[in-house]
């Protein structure tokens, strides 16, 4: 599970980081909606995802 977990925070990381650095809006939408469908799966797994990216 410890993998999954991490799987799951590290992704929403990513996400949000790339949504933060694009310049592109396009790009920026499919980021957030990367970013949605990972705290969706965090959330049916009972996962705590910090919105600040934190562990």
């Amino acid at each position: 599970m410890e993998d999954f977990t991490g799987g799951v925070r590290r992704r929403a990381r990513e996400a949000v980081r790339a949504a933060r650095d694009s310049g592109d809006s396009y790009a920026a939408q499919v980021h957030a909606a990367d970013l949605e469908e990972m705290l969706r799966l965090a959330d049916e797994h009972g996962i705590a995802v910090d919105p600040e990216g934190e562990d």
